[in-house]
């Protein structure tokens, strides 16, 4: 998420202290002994804003849910709804989700939420896509066998693209729509998703079952022809 600066950043997330993971390495596989309740552990990975984050944990007291942003201005933002909130079962993490393997032990995590990821249209980028094979292979290790993948984007190509990934690493998706919406709105939306809907934009979603694999190769490129003489 591209944000502008913020002036005031550093008071604002000291104020937010409470919510902030600052040294996530040193919770990995001991994550569930933050929240005594906790029944389950969610992640979401891109939080933004964090409207689906503080929604999402205050329907679900009984989950832990750990929020994975990068952009250090749209994850104050998330923490300052959660505090408003009075939220207890909520923390957030600023680092780059291909660092998860350092964050979560393998099989730790019951469920990942994959919200709106940016998606990378230029071919040459492809490795960039949160759902490209390199990153559920992580996906894949971080949580546990049988639990779940939620994806959600309004981008069709990239829909198309992960359904492809998700195929080639020989996972079951289930629950496939192309317009989540069109009988009415489902579930917890994120803030993008609401002026998505609005705009009449179909939202594409499925679920990933998580399984061992092993990455598949990616395709060879043709040679190069040689020129004729």
């Amino acid at each position: 998420m591209r944000m502008r600066k913020m002036r005031n950043l550093e008071p604002r997330m000291e104020r937010c202290a409470a919510f902030r993971i600052a040294e996530p390495q040193a919770y990995r596989g001991n994550w569930r002994q933050m929240y005594p309740d906790c029944q389950a552990l969610w992640v979401e990975v891109g939080c933004g804003k964090g409207k689906f984050t503080a929604e999402t944990a205050a329907a679900h007291p009984e989950v832990l849910l750990i929020a994975v942003e990068r952009c250090r201005e749209a994850m104050v933002v998330a923490m300052e709804k959660a505090s408003a909130m009075g939220l207890t079962n909520v923390f957030y993490i600023d680092m780059d989700v291909a660092r998860m393997e350092e964050i979560f032990a393998p099989g730790e995590i019951d469920r990942l939420f994959i919200n709106f990821p940016d998606p990378w249209p230029r071919k040459k980028n492809a490795k960039r896509r949160l759902t490209h094979r390199n990153f559920l292979e992580k996906y894949c290790r971080t949580v546990r066998e049988g639990g779940e993948i939620h994806f959600k984007t309004d981008n069709a190509p990239l829909f198309d693209f992960s359904l492809e990934e998700f195929d080639a690493c020989g996972l079951t998706v289930r629950n496939v729509t192309r317009d989540l919406h069109s009988n009415g709105v489902v579930g917890i939306l994120t803030g993008y998703e609401e002026k998505f809907c609005a705009q009449g934009i179909p939202i594409h979603r499925c679920e990933v079952v998580c399984s061992p694999f092993t990455l598949p190769p990616e395709e060879k490129k043709a040679p190069a022809q040689e020129a004729p003489l």
